[in-house]
């Protein structure tokens, strides 16, 4: 039980058992059942409470979609009450089925509205309240992409300038693979919920939770994709297929792979570099050293450096079919 509200529960509990008390003294005939009023106040103080306990995941979100369904049914069984259809035949016909419309079409309307809660968002938004005239660019964020890490380091330089919104269920999935019995699902998922740490504390940032359910842990996808067409955001990925799922949807979407292509440093011949040679080439002599997972480095006579830091010269950069490959000679220090 939350530390906050725990007191308040309590004192509410002893609020409820005192008016049974006070009851008394406005009533003569009660004088004598004082105990018995007090006893009344408190089962109905800690009834209150249970429900609201009961009611400890009924978001504000959900609240709103039920009122509006109560609204929508209740003037839907209105205006079939005030219709010709029930102005002539037996009254006590009439009062049953009106009683039903007022009973069957509220439920129906407030079932269909929490069952769309994130439609719902279009009717009244639920992420943050912004004034109207101001557009605020937003953009969502999958599990893959808070496991990459790169967004903290991005949204640090301030380059990023659009309001970053996290899924609860997004959430929940790192916290899952945190818990995993399997060491490397359970690092992933460490590291995904230290890069959300690292958002919370980035000052100017407007980092927003969203409060979605998901109902399927297989539609993580399709969920991304619905919530950023629902709130008119792109997506900020770094998982290949769900790129290619935003796009066939009309999604804008943000790749960091595409990012990290694109800042990468074009390299041009004579360019003189570091590089640490991991592993012998094919060709007698030849070592090979990475910039990065999509750069590979061959080096000329550098195989008795296998290990070490070198300092090459870029003699030509050619594309590969995973990235670039350049080739290089080592340079006398």
């Amino acid at each position: 039980m939350n530390k906050t509200l725990l007191p308040i529960r309590l004192l509410f509990i002893a609020l409820c058992a005192a008016a049974g008390w006070l009851v008394c003294y406005t009533v003569s005939d009660w004088d004598t059942q004082r105990i018995r009023a007090s006893s009344i106040g408190l089962a109905i103080g800690c009834l209150v409470v249970l429900v609201d306990l009961l009611l400890k995941g009924f978001s504000l979100r959900g609240l709103s979609a039920v009122t509006f369904g109560l609204a929508v049914g209740s003037v839907i069984a209105f205006m079939i009450h005030i219709s010709p259809l029930l102005q002539d035949g037996d009254p006590q016909v009439i009062f049953l089925v009106r009683l039903g419309l007022f009973l069957i079409c509220p439920y129906l309307a407030t079932v269909i509205a929490l069952r769309g809660k994130d439609e719902f968002n279009l009717v009244i938004p639920y992420v943050r309240f912004v004034p109207h005239e101001v557009e605020v660019p937003v953009i969502v964020v999958d599990v893959r992409a808070l496991i990459d890490g790169r967004i903290a380091r991005l949204c640090k330089t301030g380059f990023l300038g659009s309001a970053v919104v996290v899924p609860r269920f997004v959430i929940s999935e790192l916290q899952s693979m945190a818990d995993s019995m399997h060491a490397h699902q359970q690092a992933r998922g460490r590291r995904g919920l230290d890069t959300l740490g690292e958002l919370r504390k980035i000052k100017n940032l407007d980092l927003r939770i969203h409060e979605s359910e998901l109902s399927k842990k297989a539609d993580i996808d399709a969920k991304l994709v619905f919530l950023a067409q629902s709130m008119r955001a792109k997506l900020l990925t770094a998982n290949y297929s769900l790129t290619k799922l935003a796009e066939f949807n009309g999604v804008v979407c943000l790749s960091m792979a595409d990012l990290g292509n694109a800042l990468r440093p074009e390299l041009v011949a004579g360019e003189v570099i570091d590089v640490e040679l991991v592993k012998p080439g094919k060709e007698e002599g030849q070592a090979l050293g990475y910039l990065d997972e999509y750069a590979m480095v061959v080096v000329n006579q550098g195989r008795a450096y296998i290990g070490q830091v070198v300092t090459v010269q870029v003699i030509s950069v050619l594309p590969s079919s995973s990235g670039k490959m350049v080739f290089a000679q080592l340079v006398e220090v």
